[in-house]
């Protein structure tokens, strides 16, 4: 596998004009011995807040770099590991063994006999951070000039990986995951003759079209309706979003209606985790989990492969050189990542 080394430039004054006066976290990423960088978006609330201590996103985290021959057993309503075990064997036993095997991890952990038990297998067959890399550059930069945060770009195509352009269960297709409908109301032409999802600069406007004129109003109108108060920088409001672009804004409504939050963030997040309605189902509360998931994964992509970082903001227009290695947080709390390189060892049974 290549080997990169980054350097990480966190001013907003790039060479590109699409950046030059960006009101986004936007940074840039230059491979070594390369003069072409690369754009992405840098969440500083998704430590300040401790989004990455949260069971649901380190889980995911596991999922998509465990090979899909095996599985994490695990509490549904919390994502807590329990064991790891080949999902090839799981799959070879009768329902009948499947449940008395889920009874006697119930037992283990003393668990009420209500616990539902999840076996989730692995998909690093279908996530590819790495892949995806290039992709983010391109999409940041089409939505930067659409003026809708390039963050949702980078979180669309780092759970849908885009680099496996593929058809959804229910129809969904392209880079952006765009049903027909929708590609169509928002400007793309999809017949029988031509699909336009399929094309990345295209799929990225009509994606950030639904976000600007549907996904991010509904979302204000859904929490206005409960009295909720919000900012549109929060990382609970843009994970909110997401939520409806995956689910639509009837079933994310219904689940708030349901929950009946007293306030907005990470608390409602979390409650929607748990939370059925309507076709807001599994799926859909997966879905901001993997976001957070991918996002601690690209983030240590960019860190892990860095040979130097550059620091430099509005307020410190000298640029600032540090080594990425060893990492000293202190130097540089934005990008330091606290990297978890233990791994849950099997219980035998």
């Amino acid at each position: 596998m290549t080997k990169y080394f980054f350097i990480i430039l966190t001013s907003i004054t790039f060479t590109t004009n699409y950046f030059a006066n960006s009101k986004y976290n936007v940074i840039e990423v230059l491979p070594y011995g390369d003069t072409i960088g690369y754009n992405f978006v840098n969440e500083p609330l998704f430590y300040e807040e401790s989004w990455d201590t949260l069971a649901q996103a380190n889980f995911w985290k596991q999922i998509m770099q465990f090979d899909p021959d095996s599985c994490l057993i695990n509490i549904a309503e919390t994502r807590q590991i329990l064991c790891k075990e080949s999902y090839i064997k799981w799959q070879a036993q009768t329902e009948a063994e499947k449940e008395t095997y889920k009874d006697s991890i119930r037992d283990l952990f003393c668990l009420k006999d209500s616990t539902r038990i999840y076996v989730t297998k692995g998909r690093s067959d279908f996530y590819d951070v790495r892949g995806v890399f290039k992709s983010i550059d391109k999409a940041v930069e089409v939505f930067e000039i659409m003026e809708v945060d390039p963050w949702y770009a980078q979180a669309i195509l780092l759970i849908e990986s885009p680099n496996k352009i593929q058809y959804s269960k229910v129809g969904a297709y392209g880079p952006f995951q765009l049903m027909k409908s929708v590609a169509r109301k928002y400007g793309l032409r999809v017949d029988g003759v031509i699909d336009e999802r399929k094309d990345f600069v295209k799929s990225a406007m009509g994606a950030a079209r639904l976000l600007k004129k549907t996904a991010i109003p509904e979302a204000k109108k859904i929490l206005v309706s409960q009295q909720l108060k919000y900012d549109e920088n929060d990382l609970w409001f843009k994970l909110f979003v997401l939520h409806i672009y995956h689910a639509g804004s009837g079933n994310v409504h219904g689940v708030v209606k349901v929950i009946q939050p007293a306030q907005g963030g990470m608390e409602l997040i979390r409650s929607m985790w748990q939370t059925e309605y309507g076709k807001f189902k599994n799926a859909s509360q997966n879905y901001s989990q993997v976001a957070l998931a991918s996002y601690m994964l690209l983030d240590e992509l960019i860190w892990h492969e860095c040979e130097y970082i550059y620091q430099c903001n509005e307020n410190n227009t000298e640029m600032g050189q540090f080594k990425a290695k060893p990492c000293i947080p202190e130097m540089n709390p934005i990008f330091f990542v606290k990297v978890d390189t233990e791994f849950l060892e099997p219980l035998t049974h």
